[in-house]
């Protein structure tokens, strides 16, 4: 089976009656596609930033409405990710807390190695969490609270994130135990909330600089919705690989 890695060989081609049945694409760009009289049975797309540029049409309906308000219906408290205030930050934040803390206890009663499974080659329940820890270093402690070294040692970025100063990315032989995830991510979860207890509406107007380039210039409050849309995209995806885990054990 052909496997085309970080290419641009196929950029601007055309398919003509090519069979791509079963074919995956992961992390790869398929802005501005036309597809034209496709067999899409059973086909699943995955795209958080649906939401963002020219949107998502099928057989000329542009779905991302669509999509965007059954999501919202799915995850309560999801819409409230773009709260402007000081107030909707702190109530949006709570929301989120207390979703991730339901399904906390919901991996709490599954088998204890269900936190170490991938589904699909996707991040695990614990890599999740490691994650979502280096995100708030990331956005939080490094980009508004401009700590010098705000990053915990089990924090998981992203492959393709460019290294950072106190970023250690130096392979380890043995990964942190789930406790040990959890008291990072408790810490973390922490320090937003404590953060935005005392956020005015001034300091979130603040500018702040980008840890990815100057050429998307930041406030805190672009940041901390950075911080809310990853709590709640990785939400989603944690709880359709855990659901995929229980249905196998099931069946």
């Amino acid at each position: 089976m052909a496997h085309f890695n970080r290419s641009e060989a196929l950029q601007g081609a055309t398919f003509n009656g090519v069979n791509l049945r079963g074919a995956r694409f992961v992390e790869s760009d398929l802005s501005g596609v036309v597809m034209r009289g496709v067999e899409i049975r059973d086909a699943d797309i995955d795209a958080p930033w649906i939401f963002e540029g020219g949107g998502f049409r099928v057989n000329g309906v542009d779905v991302t409405a669509f999509v965007e308000a059954e999501l919202n219906r799915r995850f309560p408290g999801r819409a409230e990710r773009r709260a402007e205030g000081p107030e909707g930050l702190r109530a949006a934040w709570a929301k989120i807390e207390r979703t991730w803390a339901a399904t906390l206890a919901r991996v709490a009663a599954m088998p204890a190695d269900t936190v170490d499974v991938s589904v699909d080659g996707e991040w695990s329940f614990a890599q999740t969490l490691r994650h979502l820890v280096f995100a708030t270093d990331l956005w939080l402690g490094r980009t508004v609270l401009e700590i010098e070294q705000p990053f915990h040692a089990i924090g998981q970025p992203d492959a393709g994130t460019e290294d950072h100063p106190g970023l250690d990315r130096s392979p380890s032989t043995d990964g942190p135990t789930y406790a040990e995830v959890l008291d990072a991510r408790a810490d973390r979860v922490a320090m937003v909330r404590d953060f935005l207890a005392t956020a005015t509406s001034d300091g979130l107007a603040a500018a702040r600089r980008n840890p990815h380039g100057s050429d998307h210039p930041e406030t805190t409050l672009s940041c901390l919705h950075t911080i809310l849309e990853e709590e709640w995209e990785h939400h989603r995806f944690a709880v359709r690989d855990l659901d995929a885990i229980a249905a196998e054990a099931d069946a």
